[in-house]
């Protein structure tokens, strides 16, 4: 049998792995009776674990959340993790004021880790390299304001900055913050325009008090991850292009980066976005096919000045000229 500091240990490991837990599935997991848990929950209780008695016919208890934070119990695994993820933090991972506070926790944690996981989170920081990130970084207390009205189905009305500089006030039923590279995105129900949208949290400024309370919709397109991998080609950027294009759908999909849709078996429709229409023009380049320019007016311009451009140097490249 266990001695009662490992058998505590015991314990939290296995209310921390699973929510709810009888008293006899405990008492057998640990090899004790139904008095010697009530025991040591009482242990765990008075060393700061909120531990909850669920009501049943056998009993059962429940890891709650207490008003103080009680010592974690990690296994190897997610020690390292929880030490590379902070050292990544501490580095600069798009979410600005943690970093200070990322090194405080991560040096907490290296003075209790074992050798052999000290080694192994030395040889993660050792043999990798992080690229100095250039990107917008998001406010801590932005990212916690916008994923607790998440969490609690409440509105959310915010400041939002567009591409462009100006602003506008919107109300929101937000849905789930999506990380994407360095970058954070709300994905909401805009009530004002009646659609999904994705909003870059470094632009939210979250107004208080939040609320009402709302019933959580379904998914855009049924998966969250789907929806903003799919809209990420076009609707986050400044500018955006509709052509046609003269080739099967299926020809081209593997050269081109935007949505595409197929109008018959000769032709297809793409949408293409960019920080520029010169960037747009590249990418129409790229697909080396036959097209029509749609909208907007300022990218058939763009095109035709590009064509005369590119005439003129082959007439000047030409042998004899």
């Amino acid at each position: 049998m266990l001695d009662t500091s490992a058998r505590l240990l015991r314990l939290l490991s296995l209310l921390q792995a699973r929510r709810d837990w009888s008293g006899p599935a405990l008492a057998e997991r640990l090899g004790v009776g139904a008095r010697t848990v009530r025991r040591d929950v009482e242990r765990l209780r008075s060393l700061g674990y909120p531990v909850h008695a669920t009501p049943g016919v056998s009993g059962g208890y429940r890891l709650g959340v207490g008003a103080a934070l009680p010592p974690l119990l990690l296994d190897d695994d997610e020690a390292v993790a929880v030490a590379v993820g902070l050292r990544s933090a501490a580095a600069g991972g798009g979410v600005a004021g943690i970093e200070e506070t990322s090194v405080r926790a991560l040096t907490k944690l290296e003075q209790v880790l074992p050798s052999r996981l000290r080694r192994r989170v030395n040889a993660v920081h050792d043999y990798t390299v992080t690229m100095p990130g250039t990107g917008p970084t998001v406010d801590v207390g932005v990212l916690t304001a916008v994923t607790a009205a998440c969490r609690d189905h409440e509105r959310l009305r915010f400041d939002y900055t567009v591409h462009d500089g100006s602003g506008s006030v919107r109300t929101v039923e937000p849905h789930r913050l999506v990380s994407w590279g360095r970058r954070w995105y709300l994905v909401a129900w805009d009530l004002d325009r009646q659609d999904w949208r994705i909003f870059r949290a470094d632009r939210i400024q979250p107004r208080t008090p939040t609320g009402p309370r709302f019933v959580p919709r379904d998914p855009p397109d049924g998966d969250v991850v789907a929806y903003v991998s799919h809209r990420m080609g076009t609707a986050m950027w400044p500018y955006q292009a509709r052509v046609r294009v003269h080739a099967p759908a299926e020809s081209i999909a593997d050269r081109i980066t935007g949505l595409l849709e197929a109008i018959d078996e000769h032709s297809c429709m793409l949408t293409v976005a960019g920080d520029s229409l010169g960037v747009i023009t590249v990418f129409l380049s790229m697909i080396d096919a036959d097209f029509d320019v749609i909208e907007p007016p300022e990218l058939v311009e763009h095109v035709a000045r590009l064509a005369d451009r590119y005439h003129r140097a082959a007439h000047l490249s030409a042998p004899g000229a």
